[in-house]
């Protein structure tokens, strides 16, 4: 299935910054929007800010317009205050973009487990994210960081009690 770009990824102005600020507001959400999507298209979910002006999402060659790296940065620093992102660094050199939060992923980990009658069972990570059984699941793939903070929301809401194994962590889900 190939990526669907928006109308505005063709609009030359889309990779200029607006200067009238009711119309960058809505610049600035449509390429979250566009960031968001592209990332969960492709499960990325850590992004170097000096290699993703080369990315197609910031790099539209069929118009030959690209975004600036401070307008990505301005871009980067909208989803950081929505709880879309995080940076890795002191730099913003280098970020983690979550598409979906860890209580999202936590909520359709819980439902996966319910809806297949494991509930009081003990997975290990590997199990949940690369396992047999989720293969086809939404959350199978997830990076390690993601799925840990996911199990830590289901911790905190009673759902899931995370354990130490002799080969790694494990999670018992209730």
């Amino acid at each position: 299935m190939s990526f669907e770009w928006p109308w505005q990824y063709n609009f030359p102005p889309f990779f200029t910054l607006q200067p009238n600020v009711d119309t960058r507001q809505k610049q600035l959400a449509a390429w979250c929007s566009l960031v968001l999507s592209y990332c969960r298209h492709h499960k990325l979910y850590t992004v170097d800010v000096m290699e993703a002006q080369e990315s197609p999402v910031f790099n539209n060659k069929k118009i030959e317009r690209k975004l600036s790296v401070e307008a990505i940065q301005v871009v980067f620093e909208e989803l950081r205050k929505k709880g879309n992102l995080e940076w890795l660094d002191k730099n913003k050199s280098r970020c983690l973009v979550m598409w979906r939060r860890p209580e999202e992923w936590g909520k359709l980990i819980y439902q996966w487990v319910s809806k297949n009658g494991m509930n009081n069972s003990v997975f290990t990570l590997y199990e949940l994210s690369n396992g047999d059984d989720t293969d086809g699941e939404e959350f199978h793939g997830l990076e390690d960081w993601m799925l840990q903070r996911s199990l830590q929301a289901l911790q905190t809401e009673g759902k899931a009690e995370i354990i130490s194994m002799d080969d790694g962590k494990g999670v018992y889900c209730v």
